[in-house]
């Protein structure tokens, strides 16, 4: 897989510009930004919660956990972490761990730590363990602009 078809046809539907970084095969974030030789804090890691009326995606740098507390009071819902075969019905052509932090080209709406609004550049998995996609942070801002923006994470 390199990256999947919704988000590929997404992308270049918004007309980004993008290029991907293939890595060796890893189980957790950090593993990820340090095969593919890039910065932590410029790889978005998207945590998928769910709450009453549906789905949202956090998205937060990889160095940083989500507090799902602050979270539950900036969205102002109860919020719980979505089950592996919750985020597979959702992001059925990306596999567990590797879901995109571009809810848009899923349906799914995106809340985006404010840590990662302002990066140079970001980097995300494209819907496998295998390959990071790779955009300046303009394009990123740009294919996320319906997030809503707040602090909800630590580092950690």
């Amino acid at each position: 897989m390199t990256i999947a078809r919704k988000l590929q046809h997404y992308i270049e539907t918004e007309g980004i510009d993008y290029d991907t970084v293939p890595h060796h095969r890893t189980a957790t974030t950090s593993q990820t930004a340090e095969a593919a030789h890039v910065p932590g804090n410029r790889l978005a890691k998207s945590v998928v919660v769910h709450h009453e009326m549906g789905y949202v995606l956090a998205v937060v740098p990889a160095t940083h956990r989500v507090e799902l507390s602050t979270l539950q009071d900036v969205m102002n819902r109860r919020l719980g972490l979505a089950s592996e075969e919750e985020v597979s019905t959702l992001f059925s052509d990306c596999e567990i761990g590797a879901v995109p932090p571009i809810g848009s080209a899923y349906g799914v709406p995106v809340i985006l730590d404010e840590s990662l609004d302002k990066a140079n550049d970001v980097y995300f998995e494209g819907g496998d363990h295998r390959t990071l996609v790779h955009m300046s942070g303009t394009s990123f801002r740009n294919l996320t602009r319906d997030a809503q923006v707040a602090r909800f994470s630590h580092p950690g």
